[in-house]
């Protein structure tokens, strides 16, 4: 991600980019910030984008033989198109031959690293790959759109925030709008404000089966179980879910018999510092 930094700021770009990984939101961002950098913004004459399976090669390959219009380069902007996914041979050929005026980007959810594709883009150009960031990184995130909005939050409230939204950063980031809109005339943050606005995802209302479960409150763990139903959530799935959270719990007990300190136990425990805590709760 650096080295794709580097060519964004120094207008330096390779002939083609390959934008893939779990975080969205990072693949999304960069897309963005790669089309502003290499077309002037509302120049549609030196832009195409192309999303979806069944694009055509040969016209693709003609955008790239044309000329940029009174710019130094085009850019072929394409989503999701499957070309990484072993049915991409013919635009692999062709790359080494595009003019240098073009730049293609693609930004792809299916990825397979064996496709000429992947190995075209890999000789001649860059691959990006956005993983999930590690909690540290999402809080120092936070912490600086905050800091830009003029609004203070405490530790115990972001892990609070960070337990509803989990750490996918568009969630986060959706979320986060909705508490700045909600606290606009307030300077501070609180635990009662992330309460009110801001949702519950999956895992954290598996917790809460789970706490219901242990507790022997039924009447709300089958509440809790028809709310995940509301939400579109396969039964199958929730029953995976359920099986991982207890996995977690058996995994954590097990360390704090064999006396592990709680700072040691969030260290090793493979998972967001919040969601320890919750389980040894």
């Amino acid at each position: 991600m650096e080295q794709l930094k580097k060519d964004i700021e120094s207008r330096q770009f390779k002939p083609c980019y390959l934008l893939c990984g779990e975080e969205t939101y990072l693949v999304r961002q960069y897309k963005q910030r790669l089309q502003h950098a290499i077309v002037s913004e509302g120049d549609t004459m030196n832009l195409s984008c192309f999303e979806g399976k069944g694009i055509n090669v040969n016209a693709l390959i003609d955008l790239a033989e044309t000329l940029p219009f009174f710019a130094e380069r085009r850019l072929i902007l394409i989503e999701n198109s499957g070309f990484f996914k072993n049915s991409g041979g013919a635009l692999a050929d062709y790359l080494p031959q595009a003019p240098d005026t073009t730049v293609f980007v693609f930004a792809e959810e299916e990825v397979d690293k064996r496709s000429r594709m992947y190995k075209a883009v890999k000789d001649l150009g860059r691959i990006v790959t956005m993983d999930r960031q590690k909690e540290a990184t999402l809080q120092r995130w936070v912490l600086g759109i905050l800091k830009k909005e003029k609004k203070q939050i405490t530790g115990s409230t972001l892990q609070l925030f960070f337990s509803k939204t989990g750490l996918d950063m568009e969630i986060i980031y959706q979320e986060l709008q909705k508490l700045l809109s909600y606290c606009l005339d307030r300077d501070a943050i609180t635990a009662a404000d992330v309460n009110a606005v801001c949702t519950v995802q999956t895992p954290d209302q598996i917790f809460d089966m789970i706490s219901a479960i242990s507790a022997g409150q039924t009447k709300k763990a089958v509440s809790l179980y028809y709310d995940l139903l509301l939400l579109k959530e396969q039964p199958l799935r929730i029953l995976t879910l359920l099986a991982r959270q207890f996995r977690m719990l058996l995994r954590l007990k097990d360390m704090e018999a064999l006396g592990y300190s709680q700072p040691a136990i969030l260290q090793k425990a493979g998972m967001p510092s919040f969601a320890a805590r919750k389980c040894l709760q």
